[in-house]
């Protein structure tokens, strides 16, 4: 029993526990090798990059990492240099020159130099193949004036901004996850909502202590997926047997009234012989409007009482 709860006091990561720094006299001899990035920008963060530069070169001397920009190829390079002495500041400086390519502010990249802060580029244009549904579900992504994507970063601790075909996330591991998964299903028609709301409630459950170990699941909602059916056509339209012949002519007035004898006759006799169909038509009506009167005045069968 003793046993046991040391092995869950080590798996417990105690509140406020920072992993330590890693400094110079980590690594004393500096980096073996030279490491370096390239990363392409599109023609309109040029002016942005221009006006920026100088502050992005002298943050990233910080860290001993090199920068350089060329606007002919239009590309940002960050190398190391003999005075670097972490292994890991040339990918957050990578990551630093990605985020500005894909229009981040160089306040918000620049943050991707500090210890515990990670970024993600989810791609999202290939998820959906019709242009205006993915602009519709983009457009969902951010929400009436922002709304939704400011939600999304106050509830993961990141920042997110939506450009183009891709949403760029700056912050913890655990808000970034939370990110990927929120644009990821908004591609997939799933609305972010859904998603906003079973995060409130998980971050109510993580304020209670005696819940830490134990399965949400009860706690969590669990939308069901409606799938609206299509409207059938009343009348299925039957197909037609293929004949290679086509359909014979139909008849005119003329011929009818040539098959008839009646194109032979008069003006007068073609009129007499129209109002006497008329007359019949009538009179045939007229019959059959008293027959329909008649019958309320017709009584009933009276059913035969045995004696």
């Amino acid at each position: 029993m003793a046993t046991t709860k040391t092995t869950e006091d080590l798996l417990t990561v105690p509140d406020g526990w920072k992993e330590p720094k890693f400094t110079r006299a980590d690594n004393p001899h500096g980096l073996c090798a030279e490491s370096s990035f390239a990363v392409l920008f599109p023609k309109y963060r040029e002016k942005y990059l221009r006006e920026c530069w100088s502050r992005v070169k002298k943050k990233l001397g910080e860290i001993n990492i090199k920068a350089d920009l060329d606007l002919v190829e239009g590309s940002m390079t960050v190398s190391t240099t003999r005075n670097t002495w972490d292994p890991f500041a040339i990918i957050n400086a990578r990551d630093c020159v990605k985020l500005l390519s894909r229009s981040v502010p160089f306040e918000q990249a620049a943050r991707v130099l500090e210890d515990g802060v990670a970024c993600d580029i989810i791609k999202i244009k290939s998820l959906v193949r019709n242009a205006e549904r993915f602009i519709k579900r983009r457009q969902r992504l951010v929400g009436p004036d922002g709304s939704t994507l400011k939600a999304i970063e106050l509830l993961t601790n990141c920042y997110v901004l939506v450009q183009g075909g891709t949403v760029a996330a700056v912050g913890p591991h655990k808000g970034l996850k939370e990110v990927r998964r929120i644009a990821e299903d908004c591609m997939r028609n799933i609305h972010p909502v859904y998603n906003i709301k079973t995060m409130m409630i998980k971050h109510e459950l993580a304020k209670d202590e005696r819940l830490r170990n134990e399965s949400w699941d009860r706690f969590l909602p669990k939308f069901k997926t409606k799938n609206v059916k299509r409207k059938k056509p009343k009348k299925k339209r039957v197909k037609k047997q293929y004949t290679p012949f086509p359909p014979p002519q139909l008849e005119s007035k003329v011929d009818k009234e040539l098959a008839t004898g009646e194109y032979f006759l008069k003006t007068e006799q073609k009129q007499a012989k129209k109002t006497q169909e008329r007359k019949e038509k009538e009179k045939k009506a007229k019959e059959e409007r008293e027959k329909r009167r008649n019958k309320a005045f017709i009584p009933p069968k009276e059913k035969k009482t045995q004696s």
